[in-house]
């Protein structure tokens, strides 16, 4: 194998829509996925920042091979450019590829950890992930806030939002769960189900969350777990 991370050629790019934006993905997207999964059961996992406030991503993370993170970029510099409407002039920014494993049972979640996120509300920050689990592990979901009637939140919405939800969040407490369909604060517009080697491209300023199954077991085993690497990238 030249090249364990290669992206399989021609790469299969699919979009679907939700809400009001749009959700890109790539079914079979590296010729040799077990390989990442094989190097995340030899990688060293920490738990994110901010887990001992009970905040940010729900699990620990590990560094993922610097051959994928080329790969990746190389693809999605031009791909995510042409399909978000990226001025070309717009300089790219990166953060680290991260194995991600969700691993916090969900009594043990805190308030913000129960609702759905958004990631940065800069007009140009994209959100990749690459499911290295099947649909039994859940899938990425996509809501409205319903008392703004917001889907995505912006440098115009960010501080309007933020109060309002950690109001709602102080007032009436999500169940300690993993979010998954609507409720009184959230409607649920739509689902990227987790296909292993599916990748998925959206906005990070979309308010989205995990959708974990509650009859799969959190295993901190990456090649039983809810596996996923995550990136990010800004122009």
């Amino acid at each position: 194998m030249n090249d364990p991370y290669s992206i399989r050629m021609p790469p299969d790019i699919r979009s679907v829509r939700v809400g009001e934006h749009q959700v890109v993905f790539i079914d079979d997207f590296l010729a040799h996925p077990e390989a990442l999964v094989e190097a995340a059961a030899q990688a060293r996992f920490e738990p994110c920042a901010g887990a001992d406030e009970r905040k940010g991503y729900p699990g620990v993370r590990a560094a993922v091979p610097a051959g994928y993170s080329e790969n990746l970029t190389e693809l999605l510099d031009p791909l995510i450019r042409l399909n978000f409407g990226v001025p070309p002039e717009l300089a790219l920014r990166k953060s680290p590829c991260n194995f991600s494993l969700t691993t916090v049972a969900p009594q043990d979640l805190g308030p913000l950890q129960r609702v759905p996120h958004f990631d940065a509300s800069t007009p140009h920050f994209m959100a990749v992930l690459l499911y290295l689990c099947d649909e039994r592990q859940g899938g990425t979901a996509f809501y409205r806030h319903k008392a703004s009637g917001l889907q995505q939140i912006t440098a115009d919405t960010r501080d309007c939002y933020g109060e309002m939800i950690y109001a709602q969040t102080e007032r009436c407490p999500a169940p300690p769960r993993y979010f998954t369909d609507s409720n009184d604060c959230f409607e649920l517009l739509g689902m990227m189900p987790a296909r292993f080697n599916r990748l998925v491209i959206y906005r990070g300023s979309l308010l989205h969350s995990a959708i974990v199954n509650p009859q799969q077991v959190l295993s901190s085993d990456p090649r039983l777990g809810r596996l996923t690497i995550n990136t990010f990238y800004d122009f």
